[in-house]
């Protein structure tokens, strides 16, 4: 099994993966507007016929991009850790990331694509089929914002904000508990900016939040795409300790709570007062 490429290489496979992408986010819209059924899984998350068209058109493709990559995906089947931690390098997805969102038609839901190597997203596509924006980024370049009919550009986060009096939190639309309202309260006066899926994520990559707290379960797929597009950003995505997020080290995919900053998260957790155990 062989390495991610590099440079003007990890580009295009970029720009192949978000053409794969948007193929996903077709097939996902072409059932939005119907009665399609919800059923629930083990984990009393929905499910509908639109995460695992999103998950047929994914597999296919980025087996057709590499072989030799595997693809690890919340729709698939479970793959015991005793096979994963052999694999340097996969796909990690998240074909329907925000299927509250979608159940709820409010469009807050995106397709998820990530290329780890070595338990680090090295790659990341962020497609979000309703609002037709694109957010990607890669460990060799910048990270872009793309929307319907405009040029791609380059995107950053906000630097020399941890003294702002009034910060900009990004927030969770179907996800909420008293630690975090605990933790806002210790924050001081801030905007919360409400969205769903991994579209937080990408609020703080682009510099229209400041910070990301998450406390409370999540998957790596849910993570993992946006991460890489945080990191390309020159962003932070790392556990209450100010550890770097990494995938594929434990049997487990739960990943632990975390927060999405610029630069040191020390700052952001001591004002929030994590972690609080």
């Amino acid at each position: 099994m062989h390495a991610p490429p590099k440079d003007a290489a990890l580009t295009a496979l970029m720009h192949e993966v978000s053409s794969l992408a948007d193929a996903a986010g077709h097939a996902i819209l072409e059932l939005y507007e119907t009665r399609f059924a919800v059923t629930e899984k083990a984990d009393h998350s929905p499910l509908t016929e639109a995460d695992l068209a999103a998950h047929r058109i994914l597999v296919g493709g980025l087996s057709d991009i590499d072989p030799d990559w595997p693809v690890l995906s919340e729709e698939g089947q479970d793959v015991p850790f005793a096979r994963r931690r052999q694999w340097p390098t996969y796909w990690l997805i998240d074909p329907l990331d925000g299927t509250r969102e979608f159940v709820k038609r409010n469009g807050e839901f995106t397709v998820n694509v990530a290329l780890i190597h070595n338990h680090d997203p090295v790659l990341g596509v962020v497609w979000c089929p309703v609002l037709k924006r694109l957010y990607a980024g890669h460990r060799d370049g910048q990270a872009i914002r793309r929307d319907e009919g405009q040029a791609p550009r380059d995107i950053a986060v906000a630097h020399d904000r941890i003294g702002t009096d009034h910060p900009m939190v990004a927030g969770s639309r179907s996800h909420g508990a008293e630690r975090l309202k605990g933790a806002l309260d210790r924050l001081g006066p801030h905007e919360l900016v409400s969205m769903g899926s991994s579209l937080k994520l990408c609020l703080v990559a682009e510099g229209a939040a400041d910070i990301y707290p998450r406390l409370g379960p999540t998957s790596e797929w849910d993570t993992a795409a946006a991460h890489a597009v945080v990191r390309a950003a020159g962003g932070r995505v790392t556990d209450l300790y100010g550890e770097e997020l990494r995938y594929n080290t434990r049997e487990s995919l739960l990943n632990p709570e975390f927060l999405v900053c610029a630069g040191n998260p020390g700052g952001w957790l001591r004002r929030l007062g994590l972690p609080d155990d």
